[in-house]
């Protein structure tokens, strides 16, 4: 079985041939890692959930295990162009005749075993499958959607992180953070360690009671058991300083090279969440000085991700990508994205390419930038993604910008490059796989 195979077969995952129920194909999970001869028994680290910070999380957490010397498994989602970025060792995706190897063996005891699964389930077997051929023990997880749902929570690691809750994917989780936090937080099991993060007021009564539910846990919380503080780094040069404290240690200067504030609240509670895994004995504590070479270097595409001399045939420019994909993640990028735009005085405003799932609160999304920059709505090659008509009966009725609708990302990135002019700054929002398929027309390769 070659890469392109498993992609078609991943592809025809969606189509649900077997016509089962989403229940049935999710309990299926635990079945198949037995079939497998469980892979996951040989994992320990952390399991990632939240609405938002998930990647960016994971990103810095991956950095900060790596520091200590141990080699490091992660698993991503969604990936932005291809699956194989949803499996890394230290960061760095595997190859496609890695994945390939890893997923045949999935594949042939799916067919064995007549054991299907959601894509998720799919993705998160093949990962712990590699895993086991590479000797790789650490790992860092995210879920997908949900938590005790998420096919990656059956791979039971110990340290459970939650970045934050919010009104996202409510048509599976529920349409109240109440119900959205209890369906998260339901992935910690008993004897867990619990990192929260910052939680408005509702989600954190709801995480209250379902944590009462389980026994023998540590629970640290952000603005509790862990703080952070964050400055300029002045003459250390550009970008951030970020203090994180816990219950185990304090970690000072710690450089955070992503941007936006929402990030240092991502590093403290990654940081927090490795300290947990010491505090486990998982892994030894990280060196100060390599801890903080390592988050310097850190990056993760797609999420403030400038491209500033962006190439669409004998068009130059800049563009921004960002995949917020609910409107409190536009709402937390947006200054970011103001401040892009006001950075070198273009005399046309900047122009948003934007997508989204057919779920999608899209007026929302786009409240919090200015409703005069152009706008270009298209549909990316996603079974899930919304169509153009669907997308724009959904804007605010007081939009006062221009509109206009493109058949596919490819042709959307044109149209606004002709509308933003030469030198002008195309932000493309809305969906990750937007992202990722922007970033293929761009000429970027997964990193």
């Amino acid at each position: 079985m070659d890469y392109s195979h498993c992609v078609d077969l991943l592809a025809k995952l969606h189509e649900n041939s077997h016509g089962l129920p989403r229940g049935a194909r999710q309990a299926n999970v635990p079945r198949l890692l037995k079939a497998l001869g469980h892979p996951e028994r040989e994992l320990r680290g952390m399991l990632v959930v939240g609405t938002n910070g998930k990647g960016s999380t994971c990103a810095f957490a991956v950095s900060a295990v790596a520091a200590t010397g141990a080699r490091v498994g992660s698993m991503p989602s969604p990936h932005l162009q291809e699956p194989r970025e949803r499996i890394r060792i230290d960061g760095v995706p595997i190859t496609r005749a890695e994945y390939a190897a890893a997923f045949a063996e999935v594949w042939r005891t799916i067919e064995r075993h007549g054991l299907p699964v959601l894509p998720q389930g799919v993705f998160a077997t093949t990962a712990a499958a590699h895993f086991r051929r590479a000797g790789v023990g650490l790992v860092v997880a995210e879920a997908s959607i949900g938590g005790s749902r998420a096919a990656a929570a059956e791979l039971d690691l110990d340290v459970k992180v939650v970045t934050g809750v919010g009104l996202d994917h409510t048509r599976l989780l529920g349409d109240s953070l109440t119900r959205i936090a209890r369906a998260k937080i339901a992935a910690v099991r008993d004897g867990d360690h619990v990192v929260l993060g910052r939680l408005a007021p509702e989600a954190t009564t709801a995480a209250e009671q379902v944590l009462r539910e389980r026994t023998g846990l540590s629970v640290w919380r952000v603005d509790h058991e862990i703080r952070y503080t964050a400055r300029a780094a002045g003459d250390r040069g550009p970008g951030t300083l970020v203090d994180v404290t816990t219950p185990r240690a304090v970690h000072r200067d710690l450089p955070c090279p992503l941007t936006g504030a929402h990030q240092h609240h991502n590093l403290a509670v990654a940081i927090a969440a490795v300290d947990a895994m010491a505090e486990r004995g998982h892994i030894r504590a990280p060196d100060g000085e390599r801890l903080r070479a390592r988050l310097a270097a850190t990056r993760w595409p797609g999420r403030l991700e400038l491209v500033p001399d962006a190439h669409l045939d004998d068009w130059t420019g800049r563009v921004l990508l960002e995949g917020a994909t609910n409107p409190q993640g536009t709402a937390t990028v947006a200054p970011e994205i103001l401040r892009h735009a006001r950075a070198d005085g273009h005399p046309r405003p900047p122009v948003l390419v934007f997508a989204a799932m057919d779920d999608k609160d899209v007026s929302g999304m786009l409240a919090p930038l200015p409703s005069h920059w152009p706008l270009v709505l298209t549909r990316t090659g996603s079974h899930q993604a919304a169509d153009t008509a669907t997308l724009h009966g959904r804007l605010a009725p007081g939009r006062r910008g221009p509109c206009v609708t493109a058949e596919d990302p490819r042709s959307a990135l044109h149209r606004a490059a002709e509308l933003a002019g030469p030198g002008g700054l195309l932000v493309v929002l809305g969906s990750l796989r937007l992202v990722g398929e922007t970033r293929t027309v761009l000429g970027l390769r997964p990193e």
